[in-house]
């Protein structure tokens, strides 16, 4: 089986920082993209970023410029680091991977995610 944790999520005060990890495990092929969403109460889940397994991220508009998604292969796991958080970024944050456990197989998988709350 594929087990994703999250990790680095917490308490913050408004303008601070946070950088999330996420570690991929078990019966693992190959990984491909890698991303976070994000789902804060009432609200739909919404992506936040991906990383493509050579490296190219994509941004939500509502984080560009503050958020940076990056990924170690090697240890298959992928980061997200948050700078100049404000209250609309508090949600639990969740890991998600597309991972291929054989040659034909491939999946998505997510992780039980991590709060994350930014105060004002």
């Amino acid at each position: 089986q594929v087990q994703l944790v999250e990790s680095g999520g917490g308490l913050v005060q408004a303008g601070g920082s946070l950088r999330l990890s996420c570690a991929a495990s078990g019966r693992i092929f190959r990984i491909n993209a890698m991303g976070w969403d994000r789902q804060a109460p009432g609200k739909k889940r919404e992506l936040v970023a991906a990383i493509t397994s050579g490296g190219t991220p994509n941004y939500a508009d509502s984080v560009k410029g503050r958020f940076t998604i990056s990924r170690d292969n090697p240890k298959n796991t992928v980061y997200l680091q948050m700078n100049s958080l404000n209250p609309e970024d508090t949600s639990v944050y969740y890991c998600n991977a597309r991972i291929r456990t054989n040659v034909w197989v491939a999946n998505a998988y997510w992780g039980p995610g991590t709060q994350v709350t930014v105060s004002s």
